[in-house]
């Protein structure tokens, strides 16, 4: 007869909280959804090179008759970053699994997750928001002379769109999709922003905001879009960048195709890891306690200063 072990009993259990804590994370990770991913083998290194080849300038002069030009030549930028791993557990006692009411297993994957996904979203945007492009609300010209009355609108929108427009930034028609594997979804092509629940409330009073519930397709609606202006779609998120300063400044990020990477090694993007009671041996002797955690392997980089921009303004009280 067949015996089931613990060994098999283990790993259903692993991958079953493993997912949960996945479908946690995900959702979270906006600020990565518009990177470029570029994944470590694993075993090979733990540096990535990101690698962008330099626009040719056009050819104005004429040719010479009979006589070939000098050759152009290639220029690469090689950006570097590298690899670092985060993580965090919970220990659970025996006496908490056996005498709780709750599905204590099933509530740590999903808390794990949502730690999980909040860490890496965060890493992302203090990476993404540092960028040197900058632009200041109203007459600011330093973070510290923002005042109360300088909000983001209309105006400044277009002006950073101008900027965009002027450093040759594409705009984004695709987003990393995580519930597939991190594959890319097509969406219809406009500058991203990012922008907190203050910064909305404030813009959606502007001339020309679209709410996304009057879009005429609402296909490729992004998780968290909210609105439309001029060129650019906003999502909204409570982990939008502040500063503080002589007032509360706000960050909001208008971003372009290829401004920013993200790179992890293969096979330890993130992943739940349990240790079941009585896993630890001797260190354990009454198998009194085991631990939910995850680990995952991340960094973020700006590719292109002159894809992205950073609005430093106010929001109203």
């Amino acid at each position: 007869m067949a015996t089931t072990t613990i060994t098999e009993v283990a790993s259903g259990i692993n991958n079953f909280y493993n997912r949960s804590m996945l479908k946690k994370a995900y959702p979270l990770l906006v600020h990565t959804r518009w990177a470029q991913v570029r994944d470590i083998p694993r075993n090979s290194s733990e540096v990535i090179k990101f690698r962008r080849y330099t626009v040719l300038t056009a050819a104005t002069t004429a040719l010479t008759e009979g006589t070939a030009p000098t050759s152009t030549t290639l220029a690469i930028t090689n950006v570097t970053a590298t690899v670092l791993q985060y993580g965090a557990f919970v220990q659970l006692t025996d006496y908490l699994l056996y005498t709780t009411l709750d599905p204590i297993l099933t509530e740590t994957a999903d808390l794990l997750g949502q730690q999980a996904g909040n860490t890496l979203d965060q890493l992302c945007r203090d990476v993404i928001i540092a960028g040197t492009t900058v632009q200041y609300a109203s007459s600011a010209t330093t973070r510290a002379t923002v005042t109360a009355s300088m909000k983001l609108n209309r105006d400044e929108v277009r002006e950073a769109v101008r900027t965009l427009h002027g450093n040759n930034a594409a705009k984004i028609s695709s987003m990393v999709n995580p519930s597939t594997g991190f594959n890319t979804s097509p969406l219809n092509a406009a500058y991203i922003c990012i922008i907190s629940h203050n910064t909305l409330f404030d813009i959606k009073d502007e001339v020309g905001w679209i709410p996304v519930e009057e879009y005429a397709n609402k296909s490729d609606v992004m998780e968290g879009e909210v609105g439309a202006l001029d060129e650019v779609r906003f999502v909204m998120t409570t982990n939008a960048k502040t500063f503080s300063s002589t007032v509360t400044v706000h960050g909001s990020l208008i971003i372009g195709a290829d401004f920013y990477g993200i790179s992890r090694v293969s096979g330890e993007a993130m992943r739940n890891i349990i240790k079941p009671l009585g896993s630890a041996g001797t260190s354990d002797p009454l198998d009194q306690n085991s631990t939910s955690g995850w680990k995952a392997s991340f960094v973020a980089k700006i590719l292109n200063e002159n894809f992205g921009i950073r609005i430093e303004h106010a929001v109203s009280s």
